[in-house]
């Protein structure tokens, strides 16, 4: 997604281009990781109250333009949909959240195993972490 096209990709997933959320989607964009709330608030340019951009992100969710991560720091990260259309499971990718710096990684081209459910249940969406140390970490720590 460029940025040129950011208010016809809120309009297409039935979301009103207002300036809050096109300045936290062209955050979004600059981001090279999932990002927690706190600091989405932290890199804008314009000052946004934390509710709001929650808000926001709520929305965003809601209308497969981000996805939500849940990587063990108690606090959710935020990734932009790469897909055009309503995200499925076989979407999804994994994660990697580094127990040393706390960063969360994505590996895109990385897709969740499928898992066969038994009989009744319907999954919605998988969170797919591996936890360990990253590259850059275990670096740092083998000169120590």
């Amino acid at each position: 997604m460029r940025f040129t096209d950011i208010e016809n990709t809120l309009k297409n997933r039935g979301v009103r281009p207002t300036p809050n959320r096109i300045l936290i989607l062209k955050e979004l964009l600059k981001a090279s990781h999932p990002v927690s709330l706190a600091e989405l608030h932290s890199s804008l340019e314009y000052s946004i109250d934390k509710a709001s951009i929650f808000r926001v992100l709520e929305i965003f969710s809601s209308k497969d333009i981000v996805h939500e991560i849940e990587d063990g720091s108690r606090s959710l990260k935020y990734e932009l949909c790469h897909s055009n259309s309503r995200h499925s499971i076989s979407d999804q990718h994994v994660h990697f959240h580094c127990v040393l710096c706390e960063e969360t990684f994505c590996f895109e081209s990385v897709r969740v195993p499928p898992v066969v459910m038994p009989g009744g249940f319907l999954p919605h969406s998988v969170n797919y972490m591996i936890k360990g140390i990253c590259p850059k970490c275990a670096s740092r720590n083998a000169q120590d």
